[in-house]
C-alpha cells in the first residue's frame, strides 16, 4: 500500500512538473511557428496557434543576410563576453571583500552597491549620455562596455555574497598558516569554490546585456557599433513590417541563451540549493 501511494505521489509530481514545463516552453515554441509564417497567417486569429501553411524558411536566410544582422550578432556576443568577464571578476572580489574582511566603511560600501540594484536604469540615462558624450566614449565599443559591467556587478555581488557566506573559514585559516597571501588564497583557494554561484551571476550578467535596448539605442549611433537588439529594430518597415522576419531575427537572438543556460544548468542548481544543505 505504502508502495503504491509513494508510486501514486511521484507521478503526481511528474505530471505537474511537465505542465509547468509546457507552459515554460510554449512561447518558444510560439515564437518558432511565428517565424516561419507570412504576415497574412500570423494577424488570422483562427491561424495563432495552427502549423504554418507555408514553411517560410527564407525569413531565416533574410534575416541572417539582410542590412548587417551578422555583424550585430558578434558585437552583441563581444559585448556580453566582456562584461560576464569584467564584472564576474570584480564583483567576485567585491563580494569576498565585503562578506570575509573586517574594513572601515564596509557598510557605507555594500549599501553603494544595493543601491546600484535599486536605482532605475532609466533614470541614469541622461547623465551616462552627458559623460560618455563629454569624454568621447559615446559611439563606441567602450561606451556600451563600461555601464554593461557597472550595471552587473551590483546583482553579482548580492549572488556572490550569498554563497561566499557558506564557505567555512577554516579553508583560509589553513591557507594563511601555509603562508599564502590573500590574493593566492582567493585565486587558488576560494575562486574554483565559488563557481557555482558566478555561473548563476554570469547568467544574469549575459541575460541582462543581450537583451539590453535601451542604452544600445542611445549611446551608439555608428551602424558597427551596435547589438542584435538594435538591428532587429531595423526589421520594422516605414510602412509595412515583415514580422515573419522579425520572428527569425528574435529567435536567432535567443537561441545563445538558451545554449549558455543548458551549458551552467548544474552549476546554477548547485548554486541555488547550497544554502539549502549547509549545516
Amino acid at each position: 500500500m505504502k508502495k503504491e501511494l509513494n508510486t501514486i505521489k511521484s507521478t503526481g509530481k511528474m505530471i505537474i512538473l511537465i505542465l509547468v514545463a509546457v507552459v515554460q516552453l510554449f512561447p518558444f515554441f510560439w515564437l518558432i511557428l511565428f517565424s516561419l509564417k507570412s504576415n497574412t497567417e500570423i494577424f488570422d486569429p483562427e491561424k495563432i496557434l495552427s502549423l504554418p501553411e507555408v514553411w517560410h524558411f527564407e525569413n531565416y536566410s533574410m534575416a541572417l543576410q539582410g542590412g548587417s544582422i551578422v555583424r550585430y550578432f558578434f558585437n552583441s556576443v563581444l559585448y556580453s563576453v566582456v562584461t560576464v568577464v569584467a564584472s564576474g571578476l570584480l564583483a567576485a572580489m567585491a563580494a569576498y571583500g565585503l562578506t570575509r574582511m573586517e574594513w572601515k566603511l564596509k557598510g557605507v560600501v555594500a549599501a553603494i552597491f544595493t543601491l546600484g540594484i535599486m536605482m532605475p536604469v532609466q533614470a541614469t540615462l541622461l547623465p551616462l549620455f552627458q559623460v560618455l558624450d563629454a569624454t568621447g566614449l559615446r559611439n563606441g565599443y567602450l561606451g556600451l562596455m563600461i555601464p554593461y559591467i557597472v550595471f552587473a556587478i551590483p546583482m553579482s555581488i548580492m549572488v556572490l555574497s550569498s554563497f561566499y557566506r557558506s564557505v567555512p573559514r577554516e579553508l583560509e585559516e589553513a591557507a594563511c598558516i601555509d603562508g599564502c597571501g590573500i590574493f593566492r588564497t582567493f585565486f587558488s583557494i576560494i575562486l574554483p569554490i565559488i563557481r557555482p554561484a558566478l555561473a548563476t551571476a554570469s547568467i544574469f550578467a549575459f541575460m541582462n546585456t543581450w537583451n539590453e535596448l535601451l542604452f544600445a539605442n542611445t549611446f551608439v549611433d555608428d551602424e558597427a557599433y551596435r547589438t542584435l537588439p538594435v538591428g532587429i529594430m531595423t526589421f520594422v518597415g516605414e510602412h509595412s513590417t515583415n514580422w515573419g522576419l522579425i520572428g527569425a531575427g528574435l529567435v536567432i537572438a535567443t537561441i545563445p541563451i538558451v545554449i549558455i543556460y543548458f551549458i551552467l544548468s548544474r552549476q546554477i542548481q548547485t548554486s541555488m540549493t547550497v544554502g539549502a544543505v549547509k549545516g
